[in-house]
């Protein structure tokens, strides 16, 4: 009789359950012996591309593993999302999520090549970003009330860019539209640089983008702020009020980030990722890095994550469905 097969039937005739231990030879392995590759589904230059970055190089010295940032943009970055529910769960490749991939597309496109809540061992949610409202310096108006005043009284002269069709910010722009009963015209662009290029250049007229790519473009006076999307002020515009207490009562949007491995990554691997991640994220240079980039640090367990994004995925799909987003 094996050595494995014996434990077993030790642990039977004592009546007592197999531990773990006697499982897959993986679980007891070193991690990681090698480089990670953590998959960003966006391009470079971007909120996502920034955050990925930021956390990888943390991630690095905690695990004593280098951990490489591969960007795989496309389809609002169902692509990169993909690529990591189909890699072997073995550790070595993880994905930089994003609310708009994994809580906005289930309800945005029909069919998924991945399975949100199924596909993927959850991690922990990283931060929360809430995104800026941000206008043309020409356009005159100071305020969200401002703004509606305006749209209404024009109906068909303004526009509003977006990171892509049914991304947080597109989605933002539609639920403000619906909220505050006004036809802002949509125009969507290929990334977070894109967009907020066509709004600098007067191309279009208003834009919710993230702190990351939005403020060095406030401070420059490229662009000017009137609101922030979450229920509270963030603290780096402690200046600027939130959309709901502009009038637009109830409005919330905004974007997270998360980690996550493919499904079936062993338990003691996905613990030992969040235990750096946590550590990585309360490290006093990062929470005043992200802090100072308007973001709220997070760090849940795997399980809050979990419950975090089933409730996100029904509530932008009651978004989707009221505003009548449909995807390209």
């Amino acid at each position: 009789m094996g050595k494995t097969a014996y434990t077993a039937a030790l642990y039977c005739v004592a009546g007592l359950a197999l531990p773990n231990a006697v499982i897959a030879a993986e679980d007891l392995s070193p991690y990681p012996v090698k480089a990670i590759r953590m998959v960003v589904p966006y391009p470079p230059g971007g909120g996502s591309d920034v955050v990925g970055r930021q956390v990888a190089q943390k991630l690095s010295v905690g695990l004593g593993q280098t951990v490489i940032v591969d960007n795989r943009a496309g389809a609002a970055g169902n692509l990169g999302a993909e690529l990591v529910a189909k890699s072997p769960p073995d550790g070595y490749t993880i994905l930089l999520g994003g609310s708009s991939t994994l809580a906005v597309s289930p309800s945005l496109y029909a069919k998924l090549p991945f399975d949100s809540m199924r596909d993927f061992s959850h991690i922990t949610m990283l931060i929360i970003v809430p995104n800026v409202l941000v206008v043309h310096p020409s356009l005159p108006v100071s305020s969200v009330k401002e703004l509606i005043s305006l749209a209404k009284a024009h109906p068909k002269d303004l526009n509003f860019s977006s990171q892509g069709n049914g991304s947080v910010g597109h989605l933002s722009g539609a639920m403000l539209n619906v909220m505050a009963g006004i036809n802002v015209a949509h125009i969507p662009y290929k990334g977070a640089a894109p967009a907020i290029t066509s709004l600098i250049s007067g191309e279009t007229q208003m834009l919710f983008d993230s702190p990351f790519s939005a403020l060095p473009q406030v401070k420059a006076r490229k662009v000017k702020a009137l609101a922030v999307s979450s229920l509270k002020r963030i603290a780096i515009l402690k200046d600027i009020p939130t959309v709901a207490e502009s009038g637009v009562i109830g409005f919330e949007a905004g974007i997270w980030y998360s980690l996550l491995a493919p499904a079936r990554t062993s338990r003691n691997i996905v613990e030992r990722l969040h235990r750096e991640a946590y550590q990585a994220l309360n490290s006093p240079d990062m929470r005043d890095t992200f802090i100072g980039q308007g973001a709220e640090i997070v760090g849940s367990s795997p399980e809050e994550f979990s419950a975090y994004l089933q409730k996100d995925i029904v509530r932008w799909g009651k978004i989707i469905s009221s505003a009548g987003v449909r995807a390209d």
